[in-house]
């Protein structure tokens, strides 16, 4: 049984082909993942192995960035010229500078940090929990909030995050699945099932976990997961 079996209220999504593939390490434990007019931006984390990637189209790397290993990084995404990287459990996010690829600030943030994506010119974050937070990327703060409902039930574990439009595109941490979110309104339109990719994936690697990564390239999306070995291009019907 999938694991979003559970949700009854949404509809259920499985129909699609992978039209398209690039390589991706598999040693990387992947948090976040985004598509920008230059190429890919990647973050990994664990103590002592939280890095960010800038890579190419083909998926090859161009530059990275790590952390202290005092910092376990998680979600990230650009916005202008600036790039945010959220920490797990240390209360801060950092900021690069998307053309040096180099450190330039930090700040606080008042929740675990997991997922995070662009959003009517604002960040928009998860923490695990079934509320996303809306930051305003200039002072950094918490300007608004988004419960998640599926009907009335709170959809907790929203973990790597990818707006388009108005549509959220969000992991469900410990699934396969990616929950269709209207925003603002945070209501679940439709739940997309990736188990059966996923179960493949991780027969022919063992080191591969969870579906864990979602990027959009202005027509497709495409998904991977934690020390999975190549990201997909996916065309639904």
């Amino acid at each position: 049984m999938s694991a979003v079996s559970v949700f009854l209220l949404a509809t259920l999504l499985q129909s699609f082909s992978v039209t398209d593939s690039i390589p991706h390490s598999s040693d990387r434990y992947l948090q976040g993942l985004s598509y920008t007019s230059a190429g890919w931006i990647e973050s990994t984390g664990g103590y002592g192995k939280s890095k960010i990637f800038k890579l190419d189209f083909q998926g090859n790397t161009l530059d990275s960035f790590a952390l202290d290993s005092r910092y376990f990084g998680e979600g990230s995404v650009q916005l202008g010229h600036e790039i945010f990287w959220l920490t797990w459990k240390e209360g801060k996010a950092f900021v690069l500078d998307a053309g040096t690829f180099r450190l330039k600030d930090s700040f606080f943030i008042p929740t675990e940090g997991w997922g995070l994506t662009v959003w009517n010119s604002h960040l928009l974050m998860s923490n695990g929990s079934a509320e996303l937070l809306i930051l305003d990327p200039r002072s950094r703060t918490v300007v608004s909030t988004v419960k998640v409902l599926d009907g009335k039930n709170p959809v907790k574990n929203l973990n790597e995050l990818e707006a388009v439009g108005d549509l959220l595109y969000a992991n469900v941490w410990l699934t396969d699945s990616i929950a269709v979110i209207e925003l603002p309104s945070g209501r679940v339109r439709a739940w997309l099932d990736f188990s059966e990719k996923a179960r493949a994936v991780r027969k022919r690697n063992p080191k591969a976990e969870v579906l864990n990564g979602i990027g959009f390239d202005g027509k497709n999306l495409w998904i991977t997961g934690k020390n999975w070995p190549e990201i997909y291009k996916i065309r639904f019907p």
